[in-house]
């Protein structure tokens, strides 16, 4: 099993799915890493040697701010945020949507699982 900026690279995949499994990394980075490696894009992890997975290893840690640090980084941000008391702090504090999206009926991700309201009655017409 490779190990890149401390991710278990899963070995019996594709070169370009395998990097995705590095936070920060996806499908189009993960190209313009290979290209920039020169490895082809339908080798799998099993097939690459070391001096491969070195210039992968080395290319990601040049360019790129990936697991620890981009984490930190983005919570960081959350965290500015929510100091400043801005519109996008306010909502990232009580844990609602920040993008715009409605929260009538979706955001269910956002929210939790929901909650019934105790007492409440089905209005019936009649």
């Amino acid at each position: 099993m490779a190990r890149i900026s401390g991710v278990n690279i899963p070995t019996n995949k594709k070169v370009l799915v395998a990097l995705t499994y590095i936070y920060g990394i996806g499908p189009k980075i993960a190209g313009d890493i290979c290209a920039e490696a020169s490895i082809d894009l339908s080798k799998r992890v099993s097939e690459l040697n070391d001096d491969q997975v070195n210039k992968i290893r080395e290319i990601i840690d040049q360019k790129h701010s990936v697991e620890g640090d981009l984490r930190r980084t983005v919570s960081i941000n959350i965290k500015r945020l929510t100091d400043l008391g801005c519109y996008r702090g306010l909502r990232h504090r009580k844990k609602l949507p920040v993008r715009g999206q409605r929260t009538h009926t979706n955001a269910r991700t956002r929210k939790g699982k929901a909650v019934a309201i105790a007492g409440k009655k089905k209005v019936t017409k009649g």
